[in-house]
């Protein structure tokens, strides 16, 4: 049986289940070239016990996960992927709806001008749920918008959404606007993920939809992406391409994290 996505429709309480193969293959994948050995005799002989905290068991799993034999960004970004994730899912159910109030509830961090295109995104599984952001974003005069998978390699398609507008499943069943609903350019982009760092990296689900639809809009116009998490899913360093656009802010329970100086000259890159 193939595991499974839960998603909320915005605005909808009760979660659904769908089926998601791919995840199920990136896990085999990372399960295969995960360096298993070199960490089964860490534990026995206690050494990775002994770490003082969680984040620098995270730093050590990352830097030898990085400098595994293989040199293939795609394959490290897969076996953070599945550890990160493996954080986040284990967290309760309350802690997770927490969490997405205290993003809401604290200000945020850039002035909404009227009528700025702000884009959200139905969650799946277990991501922080944007739906509360959202409704003080709309509340506060940001005209909002949600994503439609185009295609493989193709930027996702961002159409007008408020709440209480009809929603279609959408590929993996994910909730997007109907296909009448306008399209629209966002100013500020609200971005799921499955881990970050400080660097303003992120790793996603490992088809590069945001990565594309990013680069993309800022070769238009100035776009902001801000990337949405829980406090966990943070990792020392995340392998990057050229390819990968870079988030200007993270959002977790926790804190605002603000990456605006640094990558100015990232920016520029891709226009």
């Amino acid at each position: 049986m193939a595991p499974t996505y839960f998603r909320r429709e915005p605005g909808i309480d009760s979660p659904t289940a769908i089926a998601a193969p791919h995840f199920l293959i990136a896990m085999f994948a990372a399960w295969r070239t995960f360096p298993w050995p070199g960490l089964v005799r860490r534990v026995v002989s206690g050494s990775l016990c002994r770490r003082k905290s969680w984040k620098q068991v995270q730093s050590d799993m990352t830097e030898q996960l990085v400098n595994a034999s293989d040199t293939n960004i795609s394959e490290q970004k897969s076996r953070l992927r599945v550890a990160a994730l493996a954080q986040r899912d284990a967290l309760p159910a309350a802690v997770r709806a927490a969490a997405a109030e205290s993003i809401a509830s604290r200000e945020f961090p850039l002035k909404i001008a009227p009528g700025a295109i702000v884009s959200g995104f139905s969650p799946m599984r277990t991501e922080v749920n944007p739906v509360p952001l959202l409704r003080k974003l709309a509340d506060a005069g940001a005209r909002l918008a949600l994503p439609a998978i185009a295609g493989r390699g193709k930027p996702l398609v961002m159409r007008a959404w408020n709440f209480g507008d009809p929603l279609k499943p959408g590929q993996w069943g994910i909730r997007e606007p109907l296909p009448d609903a306008p399209e629209v350019a966002p100013d500020i982009l609200i971005v799921p993920l499955a881990a970050f760092d400080r660097a303003g990296h992120r790793i996603g689900y490992g088809a590069g939809y945001y990565d594309v639809t990013i680069n993309s809009l800022r070769a238009k116009k100035p776009a902001i992406a801000i990337g949405i998490a829980f406090a966990v899913q943070e990792i020392p360093k995340v392998p990057a391409t050229e390819r990968d656009a870079v988030l200007d802010l993270v959002l977790t329970e926790r804190e605002v994290i603000d990456l605006r100086g640094q990558h100015l000259h990232a920016h520029s890159l891709h226009r």
